[in-house]
């Protein structure tokens, strides 16, 4: 099983940036424990603050992964280029946010992408990505 994760604009910044929305544990520690967790899933990872990178990262794997699980960051927001993204691959996409983007500014209340995805987790921290592992584990069995 290959499952790709998709993190966009500011995720690099994770463990520095709003520790106390966003934790003090960079995504990099996290992938580590993510990694250990599913020794038998090949995890990939790819960050951008860029919307294009994102999409072309989306058109690049979204035919012949299992999964992705996708933080699009504020652009989940804005971004209908990415709902047409996921919308043109076969991969299935779940879409996480590490806050809960609805107890938050009500900007965030509004997702472009979740219409095209298989679902949404979102407020669980960065437990959010285990818990989206675990309904793309759970989705192939």
């Amino acid at each position: 099983m290959r499952i790709q994760i998709i993190n966009g604009p500011n995720i690099n910044l994770l463990g520095k940036r709003e520790p106390s929305i966003y934790g003090a544990v960079s995504f990099e520690e996290y992938l580590l424990i993510l990694r250990k967790r599913y020794p038998e899933i090949e995890i990939l990872y790819y960050q951008s603050n860029i919307e294009g990178g994102m999409i072309n990262k989306i058109h690049e794997v979204g035919f012949n992964f299992d999964g992705i699980i996708l933080n699009a960051g504020a652009y989940t927001h804005t971004s209908i280029a990415l709902q047409d993204a996921i919308r043109a691959v076969t991969t299935p996409v779940i879409e996480v946010h590490i806050s809960n983007v609805h107890a938050r500014e009500s900007f965030r209340h509004v997702s472009m992408i979740s219409s095209a995805c298989l679902g949404v987790i979102c407020g669980f921290g960065l437990d959010s990505y285990r818990l989206a592992m675990e309904a793309l584990v759970e989705k192939d069995k």
